[in-house]
């Protein structure tokens, strides 16, 4: 009997996939990672910073528990301040010194990180939020190297932080009564609430940075304020009288530099022009009128060389800005010196020896045939 062959399947062997595996989270090796590094160098932040810069970690993945481990030496429990599992270093920066100096290399040491990964800068975010959020879990001087340590970050510009970001946990009840609204006088107790006893007591805190912020943000609320009165007086063509008086009454009240006030001035002017798109002459004549209607209002306030020359630096910026105002800086200088709100002495030592670089070239060789006229106007007298 004859042997048969065994029967076989034809086609063609499918290879099969292997699964995507996951590789498991692990935040407590990356923790004691960093851990060691801080002490390998004694805490010593500079050559923290180069080890870091060097190693290997993946902080896209534990941006926040990198935050964690620099603000509190490691790991904290989820929803806590408590320590985690794990070694921790003694250079923190809450076992810091609560003073200025003690606190201010930990900021410089994280804008060297944020430079080389600057992606943290969220991670920053998300731990300082938190470490707000949980204030009454912390002793008054590790609040006060917390407190110390933000006023650094926003007057040393940390990458960008963003103080409403970072404060917005404070808005919460249980924290502070009120909101913030840009104003940090609301977290001031009521009954020395006031920009002088602020200051007073912030200096003496040694928190002058945050001081310094509160006045920036006062200032800016002062001039939005401002801005905004005028911009509705002149939409409504108010009398230039009427203008010119709350003008005035807001410079006393808010003691606004005089050189703030003619840029807020030219602004309003300008942002009532009715432009039309790419129609030069339109928008020439508009801009023309404008300053014909409002010449007095700018003569009230441009009572100086200086702050003539500060409005010509205001108009070649906005000429420089804006594609469709670029032809016009001769025509509006000139029709600002028409209206004797710049003086030919201004005109001149802008054209001669102005600073602001910005369009300064064309902007120069715009205003040739004008100021040729001018310097034969003046040798015939």
């Amino acid at each position: 009997m004859s042997s048969k062959e065994k029967p076989t399947l034809g086609g063609t062997r499918i290879k099969t996939r292997k699964r995507n595996i996951a590789a498991p989270l692990d935040p407590a090796a990356f923790a004691d990672a960093v851990v060691q590094i801080y002490l390998d160098n004694a805490g010593d932040l500079e050559l923290i910073a180069k080890s870091i810069e060097s190693s290997d970690l993946n902080f896209s993945r534990y941006g926040d528990t990198f935050f964690e481990v620099v603000f509190t030496g490691g790991r904290t429990q989820p929803g806590t301040i408590k320590p985690d599992e794990g070694e921790r270093h003694p250079y923190s920066v809450i076992e810091c010194e609560a003073t200025r100096e003690a606190i201010l290399p930990s900021v410089i040491y994280i804008q060297k990180i944020l430079r080389r990964r600057p992606f943290l800068i969220k991670n920053l975010e998300n731990v300082m939020q938190r470490l707000l959020q949980s204030l009454e879990l912390f002793e008054d001087n590790e609040r006060k190297k917390l407190a110390i340590f933000t006023a650094l970050a926003f007057s040393q510009k940390l990458s960008g932080l963003p103080p409403e970001t970072v404060f917005q946990p404070l808005h919460k009840d249980n924290l502070v009564r009120g909101k913030m609204d840009d104003n940090l006088l609301d977290f001031f107790p009521s009954a020395k609430r006031s920009a002088e006893g602020f200051s007073e007591h912030f200096t003496k805190a040694g928190l002058v940075p945050l001081v310094e912020y509160n006045e920036k943000k006062i200032f800016e609320v002062k001039l939005k304020e401002m801005k905004s009165a005028l911009t509705t007086q002149i939409a409504e063509e108010s009398d230039i009288s009427e203008v010119i008086e709350t003008v005035k009454q807001r410079v006393k009240d808010a003691k606004l530099p005089d050189v703030e006030v003619v840029r807020i001035l030219w602004d309003v002017i300008m942002d009532a022009v009715q432009w039309s798109g790419k129609n030069q002459q339109q928008n020439a004549n508009s801009a023309l009128r404008q300053v014909k209607t409002w010449a007095k209002l700018l003569n009230s306030y441009c009572t100086s060389g200086k702050l003539e020359l500060e409005l010509v630096y205001k108009v070649q910026m906005q000429c420089y800005e804006d594609a469709k105002l670029m032809k016009l800086f001769p025509e509006i200088v000139r029709s600002l010196y028409e209206e004797d709100v710049l003086a030919e002495d201004t005109i001149l030592y802008w054209f001669r020896k102005g600073t602001n670089p910005k369009g300064r070239q064309t902007f120069v060789k715009a205003l040739e045939p004008f100021v040729k006229w001018l310097e034969e106007a003046e040798e015939e007298e």
